[in-house]
């Protein structure tokens, strides 16, 4: 199933069941006094959060949604049945705004549920009209209508770990290496259009797509997706080492982060030197040690296609996941 971060849709709760006239009849068959019910309360529009990334993809083709309406109101004082409540799942870490409103609620727990629109409240039926006055109403009351609305839905990933760099850093690849992911990999100046996940000894990994300069302003797809780097709990940077100024590399990336605001350049940042196989070895230690230098932080080499060396790597990034 295709990954969907941000979509729209409409959604309605459910009208309220009318009040109705109704009348006791005797054994004469005689008209008594009122007995007509009242209506059925309208279904409510409902989210809720759930453990599943790709449950937004399920309303890329379905768009409207309607709660049930209640039941009108029946004989001998019975009232309809309440409609039946419109149950929107949604992954956690989605941000669910009504558009009209622009009332904002965000699911961060499993099985959290925000009530979005109300149903309406049934109406009501001739016997409530009743007094010592009126005897025999013939009044009764409609049931409230329904509100609904367009819905946006945005998620925001919350993953352990996000990996960032320049398209072509090698992300898509060590994610696959690491955590036996499919993500898609070529060698393309915008190589991923989606996040993709993966699982790592109980953590969750994200391959975020690759920033471009001006991502931070919304060049390319831009702020779409530094969103979700916004929650992970630590930023992976790749860096290619056949990348001709590794530093230049490095500090376009970090450009884009702290451009965009909010906590991204203040994340735990752990730099890898990727893709080592490309350069002879002379090379990359002297492109590791300027980063290091210039970065002060410790630099992480690995090859996909060095055994040794991605697990070094591995066997590492579980350490320092243990310790957070």
């Amino acid at each position: 199933m295709a990954f969907v971060d941000q979509i729209t849709i409409h959604a309605t709760s459910g009208k309220g069941g009318d009040g109705v006239v109704r009348w006791l009849r005797t054994k004469s068959n005689a008209r008594g006094g009122p007995v007509g019910g009242d209506g059925g309360k309208g279904g409510n529009v409902i989210v809720v959060g759930v453990r599943d990334l790709g449950a937004l993809a399920r309303y890329r083709y379905e768009k409207n949604f309607s709660a049930e309406n209640g039941e009108a109101g029946k004989g001998n004082l019975k009232r309809g049945a309440n409609g039946g409540d419109l149950t929107l799942p949604v992954p956690i870490g989605t941000i669910v705004k009504v558009v009209d409103t622009g009332t904002e609620h965000e699911i961060t727990r499993e099985n959290e549920r925000v009530v979005l629109f109300r149903g309406g409240h049934g109406g009501l039926g001739n016997a409530r009209f009743k007094s010592s006055t009126h005897q025999n109403p013939f009044e009764s009351r409609a049931g409230k209508p329904a509100s609904g609305g367009e819905i946006q839905l945005t998620l925001k990933l919350i993953a352990d770990v996000g990996l960032v760099g320049l398209p072509n850093a090698g992300k898509s690849s060590l994610l696959n290496a690491l955590t036996h992911a499919k993500s898609k990999v070529g060698d393309y100046p915008f190589t991923t259009l989606e996040p993709s996940l993966g699982q790592f000894n109980g953590h969750l990994l994200a391959d975020i797509p690759g920033l471009i300069e001006g991502a931070s302003s919304g060049k390319g797809l831009g702020t779409r997706f530094l969103k979700h780097v916004e929650r992970t709990g630590i930023l992976l940077h790749l860096v290619s080492a056949d990348t001709e100024n590794p530093l230049t590399a490095y500090k376009e990336v970090r450009h884009e982060l702290e451009s965009f605001g909010s906590t991204l350049g203040t994340k735990r940042e752990i730099v890898v030197l990727s893709k080592i196989d490309l350069i002879d070895a002379a090379e990359v230690a002297v492109k590791e040690e300027l980063l290091s230098e210039e970065t002060g932080r410790d630099v992480f080499m690995v090859s996909i296609f060095d055994e040794e060396s991605l697990h070094r790597f591995s066997s590492r990034l579980s350490s320092l996941l243990k310790k957070e």
